[in-house]
């Protein structure tokens, strides 16, 4: 980090890191200046590629760097909330599926908690918390040591586990996509564990919002060709697109025009 930065610009890295975006009215009135002054600094941030400018605030400007899952939670929200909603409603009733670890496939459980007779086979100890309640849903969990910073199953026990099964739908996400149609994440444990639900689903259904493509992360999950539907927010890049076509992918663009039907209430939910 830059020498140069103030106490509080510093102090506003931090509350990005934590959040996964900062905006100027809050950032405002918590360090008691006024928004021109914040605006300032995060300008200043964003000369410095500590942080990317949206509109009303800031996000975290190191596309490279893996964000915490309550940060995560916090980005792009609404859309996620859509694509949950249209992921939702390519699920059957009476159907099996998976879904791995990711802020977009708890909100796909969000909005299948009002389905009929499904089998719901996770390591996500969030999705188990959103479905739990939900009488139409059998739920399963793979077994393996719980992480505590996202709620996650991984590692060789949940790999196994999982590949027991053959399933209808795969539910799956990924930290960042690359125009070409490579899937990637930051953690290898998380690749076993999505490689083993892919080849164990008779459908494939990738789950990102549209900011995946800004990021990068080390690790290759597999390509687009291995997906069979593909939901988002808005319209990918061409080369992308171009991809998809060739290897018969269905995009789904969960836009601001998409239907919300509405979502199952979890235990404790306050919404």
């Amino acid at each position: 980090m830059p020498e140069i930065l103030t106490s509080r610009q510093r102090a506003i890295i931090d509350i990005a890191r934590v959040e996964g975006n900062v905006d100027v009215d809050a950032l405002a009135a918590r360090f008691d200046v006024s928004p021109q002054t914040i605006r300032r600094d995060l300008n200043i941030l964003c000369d410095h590629e500590q942080l990317k400018r949206v509109h009303g605030g800031a996000v975290l400007g190191n596309t490279q760097v893996n964000l915490g899952y309550r940060a995560r939670r916090h980005i792009a929200t609404e859309a996620k909330r859509r694509i949950g909603a249209l992921t939702a409603s390519l699920i059957d009733d009476g159907s099996s599926l998976f879904i791995n670890i990711g802020t977009t496939n708890e909100q796909v459980a969000r909005y299948i908690g009002k389905k009929h007779a499904l089998m719901v086979i996770t390591n996500n100890v969030q999705v188990v918390t959103r479905l739990m309640g939900a009488a139409g849903v059998e739920l399963i969990v793979a077994g393996g040591v719980v992480r505590h910073e996202d709620g996650g199953i991984v590692g060789g026990r949940a790999t196994e586990f999982l590949s027991q099964f053959r399933v209808d739908y795969a539910i799956i996400g990924a930290s960042a996509i690359d125009e070409d149609g490579t899937l990637l994440d930051y953690d290898y444990r998380e690749v076993q564990v999505a490689r083993a639900i892919i080849d164990h689903a008779r459908s494939v259904i990738l789950v990102s919002d549209s900011s995946k493509f800004e990021r990068s992360a080390p690790i290759r999950i597999e390509n687009i060709s291995s997906v069979d539907h593909f939901v988002t927010d808005t319209k990918p890049p061409d080369p992308f697109i171009n991809v998809c076509e060739r290897h018969n992918v269905t995009v789904h663009i969960a836009d601001r025009e998409t239907e919300m039907p509405e979502a199952a209430t979890a235990p404790g939910d306050r919404e």
